[in-house]
């Protein structure tokens, strides 16, 4: 085949790949302007009354299914667990790239191999070290309760946005790890070298010179932690039980609940939109950054 029919065969893979993406999730938005009547009358026909009927599915889904108290739940959790879990692993894969002793590729293995273990054998281990250390909390804190005046406080990490940020940043260390100590051995040691002559301490040239160079890599961490978090379904439903602490995914599985039961499909596809739009705003914003950082943790420079 020459060259101009190889790209042609390219170009119809390509449009067939952006069909397939884009359909679906513009057949969800404009689904979301539907009535439940419209959807069992033509699945794939248009809305009768655009403003009507999306102003009416939107309202119900943001707030009389509170899905408004959701999505400020789940802003909450996943920028705390992104933010936590960016301090955290930005200076520990700076060091397990930097240095290359017998302790510290042991230390990577051991950071990598969480990677391996399914969350599902975690759970209920989990849920009783969360018991084991909500009542030591509780005995640990109470005089300071007592000096506010609150003698009946009970710290409980299950069932709370700060247990599960402590949950989304342990288990998902191992893979921020592994992508940003890839991208941290890309980076030109000179440039380090020169840092320390200038005065930098490791701190410093870590800090001012390092860090900005890996920005690439950091975001390209956060979009994939952001998605991952963001969509997390499991064990939120598994830690988390008080309505007014559940998230998006939580939410939008509620839906049939607080429906009673009866399938309000133009409401469903209105939670839908809400919970995709953030996520496709994030990475229309930060796309740039996410190829950069794929193709120069690629390689080795």
């Amino acid at each position: 085949m020459d060259t101009s029919g190889g790209r042609f065969l390219l170009y119809v893979c390509l449009i067939a790949w952006l069909l397939a993406v884009v359909l679906p999730f513009g057949w969800v938005i404009v689904t979301s302007a539907r009535s439940t009547e419209e959807i069992f009358r033509a699945p794939f026909g248009w809305p009768e009354d655009w403003s009507g009927s999306l102003g009416a599915n939107y309202r119900k889904a943001w707030v009389k299914s509170h899905f408004e108290d959701y999505f400020l739940n789940s802003v909450l959790v996943v920028s705390s667990s992104l933010a936590l879990l960016l301090a955290i692993a930005c200076p520990a894969a700076y060091a397990l790239a930097r240095y290359h002793s017998r302790t510290f590729r042991w230390l990577l293995v051991y950071f990598l191999s969480g990677m391996m273990v399914p969350v599902q054998l975690l759970l209920v281990p989990l849920f009783f070290q969360y018991k084991d250390w909500s009542e030591a909390l509780t005995v640990a804190l109470s005089p300071l309760f007592a000096w506010f005046g609150q003698n009946h406080v009970e710290v409980s990490l299950a069932d709370s946005h700060p247990g599960l940020v402590l949950l989304y940043v342990s288990l998902s260390l191992s893979f921020t790890l592994f992508i940003l100590t890839s991208f941290f051995r890309t980076l030109p040691t000179e440039l380090y070298e020169a840092g320390i002559i200038d005065g930098c301490g490791e701190f410093r040239a870590f800090w001012t010179v390092m860090l900005p160079l890996a920005k690439p890599g950091v975001v390209t961490a956060a979009i994939f932690n952001f998605i991952g978090l963001w969509n997390e379904y499991f064990l939120a439903l598994v830690f988390i039980n008080t309505d007014k602490y559940k998230t998006l995914p939580l939410g939008l599985a509620a839906v049939s609940i607080q429906a009673n039961y009866r399938s309000d499909f133009g409401l469903l596809f209105a939670g839908l939109v809400i919970v995709m739009l953030p996520t496709l705003v994030v990475y229309i914003f930060l796309q740039r950054y996410l190829t950069q950082g794929i193709t120069l943790g690629a390689l080795k420079g």
